[in-house]
């Protein structure tokens, strides 16, 4: 699998650049390889995705910020992309560009291209296999972590207790195919329908999700950013300790590596990144006012580095 290009190179800018020569150089490319002034051209077509693509990361302030500190890895790219397969495992899973399609718990049928075309754009399938039942649909609620490590849900349709297994990794939107679980076969038909179970995942108190990669923001004081400190985070993993160094700025983003989410079958994981905001202090008493001052005295004295 190719490797992806640096989003900085695709754009044409430096690593320095504006935000203002961000949007013209993203502009200026994405007129000419636009695919309405290049039609049945797969290679403008595939440089317009990889423009719009960059242009994502490069024009948000904090994925920018991950992405010089991290690479692709620190906004959820891999370093390839495209089709990769199921990332769960087994052949029937679909996975573009981190949007995953229908996984396949049955046995038998059609395979994946089947579910591939029923599932992203509602063919029944006759033209390609006997006439069947009617596909059923239904909902699911996991919790955040649920989604992240996968997990078992017992569901009811029409009066059958179903069991259902839901994939590490899955996110919100997502649904999981149950081959032969929907309608019965029609007379003269020689199988029933697919159930489709629908995943949404409740949203975390404290955590987010970016395909692969959790993110979280971290407060600490403004004494703990200039002098360095360490502090417990919150993971799916449970509490971990993570080191600020001295001097840290508001805004500096961290990476836990494997603290993520699964998005290979051998168990690999992204990173948890975590954004330090750095506290201003309010309502100040008079002593630790002339302090700061004084600070400030002596650091413009150059006393201070």
């Amino acid at each position: 699998m190719a490797s992806k290009r640096d989003y900085y190179e695709v754009l044409g800018v430096s690593k320095n650049a504006s935000d203002d020569e961000i949007k013209k150089a993203y502009r200026k490319l994405a007129v000419k390889y636009h695919p309405d002034r290049n039609p049945g051209d797969k290679e403008a077509e595939a440089k317009f995705k990889e423009i719009n693509e960059a242009h994502e990361v490069l024009s948000d302030k904090q994925k920018r910020a991950r992405y010089d500190q991290f690479g692709h890895a620190g906004v959820g790219g891999a370093s390839g992309g495209g089709f990769s397969g199921n990332p769960f495992g087994g052949a029937n899973g679909f996975n573009f560009n981190g949007q995953t399609f229908h996984f396949d718990f049955g046995s038998g049928g059609g395979g994946i291209f089947d579910d591939i075309l029923d599932g992203m754009f509602g063919f029944s399938g006759a033209s390609r296999r006997p006439r069947r039942g009617a596909d059923y649909q239904t909902s699911v609620t996991l919790t955040f972590e649920e989604a992240i490590f996968g997990t078992t849900k017992k569901i009811s349709v029409n009066g059958t207790d179903l069991t259902v297994k839901i994939p590490a990794g899955i996110d919100d939107g997502m649904s999981v195919r149950l081959r032969g679980k929907g309608g019965p076969a029609p007379e003269g038909g020689s199988e029933p329908g697919d159930l489709y179970v629908r995943v949404r995942v409740k949203p975390h108190k404290s955590l987010t999700r970016e395909g692969s990669i959790i993110l979280s923001e971290q407060t600490i004081s403004m004494v703990d950013a200039a002098l360095g400190c360490e502090i417990e985070v919150e993971t799916v993993d449970g509490t971990v300790t993570m080191k600020v160094p001295a001097g840290t700025q508001s805004g500096t983003p961290f990476k836990l590596s494997g603290h993520g989410v699964p998005f290979r079958a051998d168990g690999d994981r992204g990173p948890h990144i975590v954004t330090v905001i750095v506290e201003t202090p309010r309502n100040l008493s008079k002593k630790q006012k002339e302090l700061l001052q004084e600070f400030d005295k002596a650091k413009k004295r150059g006393i201070f580095g």
